[in-house]
């Protein structure tokens, strides 16, 4: 008989984004959670920071927020930790726009998406007008 594989279980964090302080809060568990999975500072800091510009997102463009989920997988010699921000809020009209450089509706530097893609490995926004949004990232461990 063959002996079982070991099995990794994901290590999930999730948190419901409605203020200011749950950024905060999803930052520091991003952070933690990129340490905890071997991630150099560097790259760490750099998933907390797209962490932050979402959540954010979630709490200036929506009446009720959203949630943050974090899912971390080790693999043989990596690991990726997926990242998902999700709301039921207005929806982005125009996703290309909104993914342009300095481009805001609420008078900020337009930074937040682009920024946000630009630190990740994957990115993916998906969105409905009136139904919300939806944006799903992969970081790697190099």
């Amino acid at each position: 008989m063959r002996p079982k594989a070991d099995v990794v279980q994901p290590d999930v964090v999730a948190v419901t984004v409605t203020t200011e302080i749950d950024v905060a809060e999803v930052r520091q568990e991003a952070r933690r959670l990129a340490l905890r999975h071997g991630f150099g500072t560097v790259r760490a800091y750099g998933l907390a920071t797209a962490v932050s510009e979402l959540a954010m997102n979630l709490v200036l463009h929506t009446a009720r927020g959203g949630q943050i989920r974090l899912t971390a997988q080790d693999a043989a010699e990596t690991a990726v930790i997926e990242l998902v921000a999700e709301d039921d809020g207005p929806g982005i009209p125009d996703i290309a726009l909104a993914m342009e450089d300095g481009f805001s509706t609420r008078g900020g530097l337009g930074c937040g998406l682009p920024g946000t893609r630009r630190l990740v490995d994957t990115f993916a926004i998906t969105s409905r007008v009136g139904e919300g949004t939806r944006i799903v990232c992969l970081v790697r461990r190099p």
